[in-house]
């Protein structure tokens, strides 16, 4: 596989495939009203910078990275296709982005998922990568339908030295 990853548009034809089928996902496995994907517009707006995935021009998958303030950053909207999964393109997403964090001098790098069983291999990535559990922050409220993680971007293990605890279960929701 030769995964490049790069800013890219959301207006893209495939692009808005993935994120339909990537909201269409979010909406069948959490209950209504905490859902909290960006759509295409929410993915547009100023404070978000989206990123694709491909691999020799075919989309992969994406993920954002929305300004939460000059010091604190968001991971938004992260999916990877279905024939992709298993394939290290998740992980180097994240990877990515965290990067890319580190280069716009954000010093916080935080994220909310579902506690459903769909979310299960991304909350074990996101443990994989050095996230932790953390408090709400921004609009999320703690409820029993999500899970808040953070890391401080230099803190995170290199590429494939994830912490010990990564296939440990999960934490229950607060």
């Amino acid at each position: 596989m030769e995964l490049v990853i790069a800013e890219d548009q959301v207006d893209a034809e495939d692009v808005r495939a993935l994120l339909t089928r990537h909201l269409e996902f979010a909406t069948s496995v959490t209950p209504p009203g905490h859902v909290h994907a960006l759509d295409h517009d929410g993915l547009a707006d100023p404070t978000v910078t989206f990123f694709s995935a491909r691999d020799r021009g075919r989309l992969m998958g994406v993920g954002a990275l929305k300004r939460l303030d000059a010091e604190h950053a968001e991971l938004k909207s992260m999916h990877v296709d279905p024939s992709a999964r298993r394939r290290g393109v998740g992980e180097a997403l994240v990877v990515a982005l965290l990067a890319e964090a580190v280069a716009r001098g954000f010093s916080r790098v935080s994220l909310e998922t579902g506690t459903t069983e769909g979310f299960t291999d991304a909350r074990r990535l996101y443990r994989k990568l050095g996230f932790t559990p953390c408090e709400p922050f921004g609009d999320h409220t703690a409820n029993p339908h999500s899970t808040c993680m953070t890391i401080v971007p230099d803190d995170r293990p290199h590429p494939g030295q994830g912490s010990d605890d990564a296939t440990a279960p999960d934490p229950p929701p607060p």
